[in-house]
């Protein structure tokens, strides 16, 4: 059998499956937000596919909660730098297949390692943001919290005009926790069950990422993986569609009839 006739096999049974499901679990990362021309480090930059920065140090530690916190200057260099990459950027025909699919599942929830907001954007609307979003800024001092299109009308470092403290993103840096509020709601969700799983262009390397699809493999429930390549988990799941997300998704729409 082709490799083409394997992709379009592998479309029908993943749009068959989700044509009677109730409940959906959507897992994304990187992948859905590459066709939209994003450019990818672990989902928020491909700037640094090289792992060095100008300073000399790691990407990972000018991406630190504790670099912020030393000399903000470097962090919010770097983050500045990455969302300037990404701001003519918006979302595309995954992130809106992914939307609509709550106008024909009952129960739809997206649990994104993703920070661009894309999900936001395109409508969907119980999202799990586990890494947090770019776009959601907080005072490190007082209670000061706001939602910015983008950076441009920020100084770098930003200060709180209420308190002068450092002001942030609202996104999980290296070497700081999860948000347990943010666990505890996938935890919740997770207790009414799903009757599907789907995992999007992740990896998912993240032990959090992996757990729901093991989870609902051994619970019998079915599973669904969408990436070009191969993941941690593309051995586990029944269905394993071959190719790009927003492509593939947008066949699975077309053979549902699922509206834009």
């Amino acid at each position: 059998m082709s490799s083409d006739q394997v992709f379009l096999d592998a479309i029908q049974q993943a749009a068959a499956l989700l044509d009677v499901a109730k409940s959906v679990l959507v897992i994304t990362g990187a992948g859905i937000s590459a066709d939209s021309d994003l450019p990818v480090y672990r989902g928020i930059g491909g700037l640094y596919n090289d792992n060095a920065t100008e300073e000399g140090m790691p990407i990972e530690e000018a991406l630190s909660g504790h670099m912020l916190h030393a000399n903000p200057e470097i962090t919010w260099g770097h983050i500045s730098r990455i969302e300037k990459a990404c701001r003519d950027a918006t979302h595309n025909r995954g992130h809106q297949v992914v939307a609509a699919m709550e106008r024909y599942v009952e129960r739809v929830c997206v649990f994104t390692q993703n920070v661009d907001g894309f999900h936001r954007s395109a409508g969907s609307t119980n999202i799990i943001d586990i890494h947090g979003d770019v776009h959601d800024l907080f005072c490190t001092t007082c209670h000061y919290r706001e939602r910015v299109h983008n950076y441009s009308h920020l100084d770098i470092p930003p200060k709180c005009d209420g308190c002068g403290g450092l002001i942030r993103p609202d996104v999980v840096l290296f070497g700081e926790l999860l948000s347990t509020a943010k666990l505890k709601r996938l935890e919740e969700e997770a207790a009414k069950g799903f009757d599907a799983v789907m995992t999007i262009g992740t990896s998912s390397l993240f032990p959090y990422i992996m757990q729901p699809v093991l989870i609902a493999k051994a619970l019998g429930v079915p599973t669904i993986e969408i990436n070009p390549g191969v993941s941690e988990v593309s051995e586990v799941v029944d269905i394993k569609v071959t190719g790009r997300a927003a492509d593939s998704l947008h066949r699975i729409a077309e053979l549902l009839a699922w509206e834009k």
